[in-house]
Order: C-alpha cells, then sequence, then structure tokens
C-alpha cells in the first residue's frame, strides 16, 4: 500500500478553501463576527489579568483618591485610591464567569426537566411544568434578588440565584422541541423495536434540541451579566472588595458629575459585552434555523 506524504502545496491548498470558507461566513454573519472578536477579546484580557493590570484591583492608595486619567492610572483612581483600569480588567473575570458558571446551571436544571415532561407527558408533565411556570411568576431579577437576600451574598450564589431565575426559558423551550419530535416516524420506529425510554430521548429526540439551547444558551449569557451586575449595583452581589462592573457602577454612582469616568468605563464594558453575546445569538439563530438561513 503507498502512502503519499503531505508536502506544503497540498498543506496549503487544504487550508485555502477553509480560510475562505470562514471568510464567506464572516461576510454573510458580519455582526455575529463582530461579537465573537468582541468576546473573544474580553476572554483574553480576562485570562491575561495579572499580566496587563498595572495593579492589585484591591490595592488602596495607588493614587490620591478621585484622581483623573494620568500616564500612571489610565482611567483615573476611585474613591480609596485603587486604579480604575486594573478593576475594570478583573471586573471582566467576574461577568465572565458568573454569565458561563450561571448559563450552566441553568441548562442543567432546565434540559432535563424539560425533556422529561416533554417526553414522559401526563402528571410527570403537568407536575413539572406548574413548578416552571411558579418560577416564571417572579421576574427573574426578583427571584435571583430574593434568593441571594435569603442564601447570603458571595460570587456562587450569585451564580446559583441567576441560573434558577434562568432556567424556565430553557424547560419551555426543550419541552416544545419534544413535542414536535417525538410523534415523527424515527422516534415511533424506535419505540417498535423495543428501544428503552432513556435511549429513545439520548439519541434520537435529544439532538434535535441542542440548536434552540444554543441559541438560547448565548442570549442568556447577556441576561446573566446583566444580573450580575444589576445585584452588584444593588449591593447584593459580589462582595467588595473584588471588583466587579456592577459594583463600579455603585462606586461611580455618587461621583457622577466629579468623575464620569467611575460609571461610564464599567457601563461600556456591560454595554459591549452583552451587545456581542446578543449579536452572536442571533447569529446562531439565523445559521441553524434552515427557515431563515434562506433568507439571507
Amino acid at each position: 500500500m503507498t502512502t503519499v506524504a503531505a508536502t506544503p502545496q497540498t498543506t496549503a491548498l487544504a487550508r485555502g478553501p477553509a480560510i475562505k470558507r470562514w471568510l464567506r461566513l464572516a461576510g454573510r454573519y458580519p455582526l455575529g463576527t463582530f461579537g465573537f472578536f468582541c468576546i473573544g477579546f474580553i476572554i483574553v484580557v480576562a485570562l491575561a489579568a495579572p499580566v496587563l493590570a498595572p495593579y492589585s484591583p484591591t490595592q488602596v492608595g495607588t493614587g490620591l483618591p478621585l484622581d483623573g486619567p494620568s500616564a500612571d492610572h489610565w482611567l483615573g483612581t476611585d474613591q480609596l485610591g485603587r486604579d480604575l483600569f486594573s478593576r475594570l480588567i478583573y471586573g471582566s473575570r467576574v461577568s465572565i464567569i458568573v454569565g458561563f458558571i450561571a448559563v450552566s446551571v441553568a441548562a442543567g436544571i432546565g434540559v432535563p426537566v424539560g425533556l422529561i415532561a416533554g417526553y414522559a407527558g401526563g402528571w410527570a408533565d403537568a407536575l413539572l411544568m406548574r413548578v416552571v411556570d411558579a418560577v416564571i411568576a417572579f421576574p427573574a431579577l426578583i427571584l435571583a434578588l430574593a434568593i441571594v437576600a435569603t442564601f447570603g451574598t458571595g460570587i456562587q450564589v450569585v451564580m446559583a440565584a441567576i441560573g434558577v431565575a434562568l432556567m424556565p426559558q430553557y424547560a419551555r423551550i426543550v419541552r416544545a422541541q419534544v413535542l414536535s419530535v417525538k410523534g415523527s416516524d424515527y422516534v415511533l420506529a424506535a419505540k417498535a423495536v423495543g428501544a428503552p425510554g432513556l435511549r429513545v430521548v439520548i439519541r434520537h429526540i435529544a439532538p434535535n434540541v441542542w440548536a434552540p439551547v444554543l441559541v438560547v444558551a448565548t442570549l442568556g449569557l447577556a441576561n446573566a451579566v446583566v444580573a450580575e451586575a444589576s445585584l452588584s449595583f444593588l449591593g447584593i452581589g459580589v462582595k467588595p472588595p473584588q471588583p466587579t462592573w456592577g459594583n463600579m457602577l455603585l462606586d461611580g454612582f455618587g461621583q457622577m458629575q466629579r468623575r464620569p469616568a467611575m460609571s461610564v468605563a464599567p457601563g461600556v464594558a456591560i454595554f459591549v459585552l452583552v451587545l456581542s453575546f446578543n449579536f452572536i445569538g442571533d447569529t446562531l439563530r439565523d445559521a441553524l434555523d434552515p427557515r431563515l438561513r434562506g433568507l439571507r
């Protein structure tokens, strides 16, 4: 048997079509591409925070209190003389971590609930959906606020609270997808040959729910970032002195006239991160939905 070694020319030819496909996708979904690069940039900044930040985010007295932007402090300092640029960089870590963990909690609870309710039907569907309806009865932020107020502040409690508050949308969309496919011929055929219910759900039903769940999860990341910032702004989120964009907004709230950068910088960061997640979510919705794919 003769093997042909890959040459630089063949490798370049294989790489060429891949690059063209990526460029074509980037041109087809420019907003999604912009969001992807913004999210990637923020993640890199969060990971490289110890290298990029000139000061410790909790170090007091790095400069004069409420000092303006300078060569030593690009965004100035807060009331305690802490460097705002360093706090902004480290705050990105909290937003990214809370966003992804909270969405994982929401999907980890909501997806199984939706699968069981949609496939089992009957009393199980009625019971699980009434629980979901009870959670939906509370606005997500109010429910998260109540959970944090009950169990105490801290990043772990905040992530769990936001995850529980966002859970119902995953349960409902998964249940709807299961109901739409469980009567399909391939599902009925699997049942006819004696396949166990768990195997039918995992092999034949679950693959049909991942696309909408992925879209909802991406949009849920934006909701989680806003929820965390809101809780921290209210003073019941992540405990100081750990920097978050929400408690930076709180610190700058009373200094809007004198030092607007204290609120503008974290506000712009939240805006860019949330907008980027929304762009990616809209792009995934268009790319994964065959009914919308042909409209572009």
